[in-house]
């Protein structure tokens, strides 16, 4: 039955619309006028959400545009629905799409005339008792508008669902999940590589969006978060002080006042509701699991943590994980079992039951990994659609909203006797209206068939579990993945990075582990040429820290030499790094060896087996012993290396050059000639005094004795 009174004030509206354009008289061209205009019809209120009584009014009311430039005349637009309520969500979705039973029976309404550019109101007033439902069910409705010769102009179709108060149904246990993960804005921690971040947080954009949906339901019930703490390390970065690179050009930029205030809010926010994290990043864990990156998927779940109570100042969840899209192999799911994820959230898709299943699944099943089983929540896809639906439309929240009654209420009224569990997801990295999501959320709190619950609280059904086949991952999935060759480049770049971690001090997160993330992120998918520019830079930074540890002093153009037929060499080595910081101390080895060593032979010196240990800025000497295998003099080259404990090379080899002189063997012979000709001469010397004293004694006369005074001779 029509209401009267809303009839007439729909007619004397339409009456009152001016004309701008008489109409054509024949149907044909009436016909072809209508298929060139495209008119708008919106359905802008349904209500109750739920009638319990027969006699309750059901009120359906919308408006019909004339977005043409020729008026239309002679319309009706007709409500058309069915007693009969649909036997499964099968059938539904038929329904939407315009196939399958189409309800039959009819109200009308007639409007004489709409006007180009002009709106139409018009409203159906009902009861369930007059239309016929009487159990508790989801029924078909469907408005029209059709032309004078009965083609339809317009059409949209919606649902109702009806619940008599003396019904009882086991409440279905819905779990909403909202993610908040967005795209790395970093490459190094020091340099942001995109700009967009500060706008995708303003309100109205879409963190700024997810922000005031985070804020509006902070007290409802059966919300989950899932959250990539990669972005709020992203926000924390640009409420400080920040360095941009774009091209080649580096612009130093001041902190980000709105940033922090945006952080700040959504701290606020969360501060009660489940919280997931995804590991740092959020990599593509099918990705690295298929070309050998293992250590990353760990790493990432152990960052998420650390991150995550440091930006929202409260521990999170992280043994539970979605992989990208839902989907994942047995490659992957091993990795996240061995950073301890004991749910993982998957598409239907990827664990689809064994037979097709005549009512809806409960959402718990369980898959073996390698280290044992783990919880799968499989996700409900249209439940999943409809949260993440695009509501720009006119009319389409609430068509939406409709539909999301309507399927909760299908799932309910399924001839299920024990109560189930359903999980909505919406899309990765949706771009929601706040308002229609928070309604969402509030009307799943009042819908008398469910019971609002958060993934933490979700337990196994106590009926029989659905049988499934097993992880299904197809070559289309596995070709959606991070291509090879990108992911080829980052693990190049993590394996240098690594370099950096196993010489200095042992701590949480090495220097480049949240840099590595942000390349593996799954964000980069089908995207490689946006990425690039970030694993450049995150290269770039490695190597300027690798090249910061070095040995000085050994340039190819400098020659020293080893006076004599052994000596010490001097070898420098400098840490670069910046003073008085734990992390810049580091622990290195020194390799030296003899490019020939038949000529020059390296002896055992310190820091072949002892460490090397230097502090930011400090300079340390090793003195190595060398011995040349020849007297004779020559030059030859020696090979400097910086090693990690383990013995993997650190850095570039450094070429010294030692020249040998053969200088202490000829020394001793000259100097033992030269005692010799000196002992000689001086023997000779000795001897030749001794022979003239002799000769002079013999050639002498001998002196006669003098007489006495007075005395002749």
């Amino acid at each position: 039955m029509i209401n009267k009174a809303a009839l007439l004030a729909v007619l004397t509206t339409t009456l009152l619309l001016p004309a701008a354009v008489v109409l054509p008289a024949t149907a044909n061209a009436q016909t072809t006028m209508a298929s060139r205009q495209s008119p708008q019809l919106v359905v802008e209120t349904i209500s109750p959400d739920v009638p319990r009584e027969p006699t309750t009014e059901i009120k359906i009311s919308g408006s019909f545009t004339n977005t043409g430039t020729e008026a239309l005349a002679n319309l009706r637009i007709r409500m058309r629905y069915s007693s009969q309520p649909f036997a499964g969500r099968a059938d539904m979705a038929a329904y939407q799409s315009g196939q399958g039973l189409q309800p039959t029976t009819w109200n009308q309404l007639s409007v004489p005339q709409v006007a180009p550019s002009a709106k139409a109101p018009w409203e159906f007033v009902s009861t369930p008792q007059q239309l016929g439902l009487t159990r508790f069910g989801v029924y078909p409705v469907m408005v029209e508008v059709l032309d004078p010769v009965g083609q339809q102009l317009a059409v949209q179709r919606t649902f109702v669902a009806y619940m008599p108060k003396d019904v009882k149904v086991p409440r279905t246990r819905l779990a909403m999940v909202l993610p908040l993960i967005d795209q790395p804005r970093r490459a190094d921690d020091r340099t942001f590589v995109s700009d967009g971040l500060p706008g995708a947080l303003a309100d109205g954009k879409r963190l700024g969006n997810l922000l005031e949906i985070a804020r509006d339901t902070a007290s409802a019930k059966g919300l989950t978060w899932v959250v990539d703490p990669a972005l709020l390390d992203d926000v924390r970065a640009l409420g400080r002080a920040y360095t941009l690179r774009t091209k080649d050009k580096s612009e130093n930029r001041p902190a980000n006042a709105a940033a922090a205030k945006w952080l700040g809010d959504l701290r606020t926010a969360l501060a009660k509701p489940p919280v997931v994290a995804t590991p740092y990043g959020d990599p593509d864990v099918a990705a690295l699991a298929h070309n050998g990156v293992d250590d990353v998927t760990e790493t990432g779940i152990d960052a998420a943590k650390i991150v995550a109570r440091e930006t929202l100042g409260r521990d999170v969840l992280t043994d539970v994980n979605w992989p990208v899209n839902g989907l994942i192999d047995y490659d992957g799911l091993d990795l996240l079992s061995t950073g301890d994820v004991a749910t993982v959230l998957l598409n239907p898709l990827n664990l689809p039951p064994a037979i097709p299943p005549v009512t809806t699944p409960d959402a718990s099943a369980t898959v073996e990994s390698v280290n044992g089983p783990i919880t799968a929540l499989v996700t409900d896809t249209v439940l999943g659609e409809i949260i993440g639906a695009e509501t720009s439309a006119p009319g389409a929240a609430l068509l939406n909203r409709q539909r999301f009654i309507a399927e909760t209420a299908m799932i309910s009224s399924e001839p299920v006797t024990t109560a189930r569990t359903v999980v909505g997801v919406p899309p990765r990295r949706w771009d929601p209206d706040p308002a229609y999501v928070t309604g969402l959320a509030k009307t799943a709190a009042t819908l008398p068939w469910l019971a609002p619950a958060t993934l933490d609280a979700i337990k196994r059904g106590k009926g029989a579990p659905t049988p499934r086949t097993g992880l299904t991952y197809t070559d289309q999935d596995r070709r959606k993945e991070l291509a090879k060759p990108y992911v080829g480049s980052v693990k190049r770049v993590a394996a240098r990075a690594d370099l950096t971690a196993a010489v200095t001090t042992e701590q949480d997160l090495d220097v480049f582990d949240l840099a590595v993330l942000r390349l593996a992120s799954s964000a980069w998918r089908d995207r490689a040429e946006t990425a690039t520019p970030y694993v450049k830079q995150v290269g770039t930074a490695v190597d300027a820290r690798i090249g910061k540890i070095s040995i000085t002093g050994t340039g190819q153009t400098q020659i020293r030499t080893l006076a004599g037929k052994n000596g010490d060499v001097p070898i420098t080595v400098h840490n670069g790094l910046g003073q008085d910081v734990d992390a810049n101390q580091v622990t290195v080895r020194l390799k030296v060896t003899s490019d020939q060593p038949d000529l020059l032979k390296i002896e055992p010196y310190e820091a072949r087996d002892d460490p090397i240990v230097l502090r930011g800025g400090q300079n340390r000497t090793i003195r190595v012993p060398m011995t040349a295998t020849t007297t004779a003099s020559g030059q030859t080259t020696v090979t400097v290396q910086l090693t990690t404990a383990d013995g993997r090379n650190y850095g570039k080899p450094v070429e010294l050059t030692v020249r040998t002189t053969g200088y202490t063997g000829i020394a001793l012979v000259i100097v033992g000639a030269a005692l010799l000709v000196m002992l000689a001469a001086v023997v000779m010397r000795v001897l030749r005094r001794r022979g003239t004293r002799r000769a002079s004694a013999a050639t002498v006369p001998p002196r006669r004795a003098s007489a006495p005074a007075g005395t002749e001779s």
